[in-house]
């Protein structure tokens, strides 16, 4: 069997290409390196195996996670075990896609350009904004570039975030906001949503933007339309970080007036994956057009009068002066933005609809099936697919309990807020059944 699938360099290629350099060897190259610096020993690594030995023992390894597949999931609190359409894999691992750059070059991009056209059409109007960009990074990067964008347009350089937002997005936010010397004060939660009393004592004529999420980190559904006029009053831009896919039940940001509105499509068609690569996306209404990071692709016509797709309104470093750029983000999610607009197709606007729903009928099921066990589930129940238990025994402790009995636990908050110590954040997806629900509550029992 050959030693490698592929044609590495040969010795002969390296002597011709010394050779060519007018060196003798490789340690020549490196002779300005003190000896003392430099790596003189081998690495720690395990001897090398032969393709199919390293196969079984790479799968060996494999056989050891716990995946959604194989297990049943009740983990969320951001990254989620929705239904993939078949078709999704199937469409994205065409060359044309996969190995696909960006489209700089329309006249021959054209497919590419309008997938991401369709996206960016999508998303507008499950949001109720304006336009969307062609994707971003993830939710996180994507908020906080909203909130980078609305310290700009207003001029202003504080930032009010609720705590009700996800933890790891806040510190996000607040990285991107420390280089631009912006304060970022976060606004205490009561009950699992924004406390309005406190939003409103913080709101001011200094403030660039109020950032909330819908629903919250808590599964929570924000009251948005108290929300709009607190920022709006006051001239700053209401910002929302949503779940797409809880768009299909509830109003969206857009109605209520949200000037951006971002976050993750991983919840159309793209996997788990151990927490990402996923796609952000970022939604405004039509005054903030200019001020768009990324890219926004647009339909044109041709010379013939024929439709086709350009790249327009590249307001990045690359197209334009360093100082007038709105960010410096340089690449979208395309393959993974892709498999959002396939997924979003291949459901329609009833079947979105319709699996936004049941995540709201199987979660409020799966609360009153711990309600009768005697659990408490803390929190309202104007929710939309999490909702927090409290337990009796440390959350951690608890999911390796359940990892046993081929259950994947849901999110212990108590990492990141104290009082919640002991509280498990339950994600009930359209994905799960009557009885896996019902296994997994009787399998709590002994922490409630």
């Amino acid at each position: 069997m050959a030693k490698h699938r592929f044609l590495p360099m040969t010795e002969q290629d390296e002597k011709d290409m010394l050779d060519t350099i007018g060196v003798a060897s490789i340690d020549e190259l490196f002779t300005d390196i003190p000896e003392s610096i430099r790596f003189n020993r081998e690495y720690n690594l395990k001897p090398a195996k032969s393709e199919p030995a390293l196969l079984k023992e790479l799968a060996r390894m494999a056989a050891k996670n716990a995946d959604s597949v194989a297990y049943s999931s009740f983990l969320g609190a951001g990254v989620y075990d929705h239904y993939v359409p078949t078709v999704v894999d199937s469409v994205i691992s065409r060359s044309e896609f996969y190995t696909a750059y960006t489209p700089y070059q329309p006249e021959i991009s054209q497919g590419e350009l309008q997938a991401i056209f369709e996206f960016q059409t999508m998303i507008a109007e499950i949001t109720g904004m304006d336009l969307a960009n062609s994707s971003m990074y993830d939710g996180g990067t994507s908020l906080a570039e909203a909130a980078m964008l609305a310290s700009a347009h207003t001029k202003r350089k504080k930032i009010l975030i609720s705590k009700a937002v996800h933890p790891e997005s806040r510190n996000v936010v607040k990285t991107y906001a420390s280089g631009q010397h912006i304060d970022v004060v976060e606004i205490d939660e009561k009950d699992g949503v924004t406390d309005l009393v406190a939003l409103q004592s913080q709101v001011d004529d200094s403030v660039a933007a109020v950032i909330v999420q819908y629903p919250n980190f808590y599964g929570q559904v924000e009251a948005l339309q108290e929300i709009a006029p607190l920022a709006h009053d006051n001239k700053a831009l209401f910002v929302v970080s949503s779940n797409p896919l809880a768009l299909g039940a509830l109003t969206p940001p857009g109605k209520f007036g949200a000037d951006i509105v971002v976050g993750d499509t991983q919840v159309f068609g793209i996997s788990e994956a151990f927490g990402g690569p996923h796609c952000g996306y970022f939604a405004v209404n039509s005054k903030l057009t200019r001020k768009v990071p990324g890219r926004l692709v647009g339909e044109t016509l041709d010379e013939n009068g024929k439709r086709g797709y350009v790249l327009t309104l590249q307001a990045r470093e690359q197209h334009i002066r360093r100082d007038k750029a709105t960010s410096n983000i340089c690449s979208n999610q395309a393959l993974n933005a892709l498999a959002s607009s396939v997924a979003m197709s291949a459901l329609g606007k009833q079947g979105i609809t319709e699996m936004a729903q049941q995540n709201v009928d199987k979660s409020h099921f799966a609360k009153k099936a711990f309600q009768d066990k005697g659990f408490e589930v803390i929190l309202g129940d104007a929710f939309f697919n999490e909702f927090v238990v409290k337990l009796s025994k440390p959350v951690k402790e608890v999911n390796l309990e359940l990892l046993e009995q081929g259950i994947i636990g849901g999110y212990d908050l108590g990492i990141y807020e104290e009082k919640y110590a002991n509280h498990m954040l339950v994600a009930v997806t359209e994905m799960r059944t009557k009885e896996e629900i019902e296994t997994f509550v009787t399998s709590l029992e002994g922490a409630k």
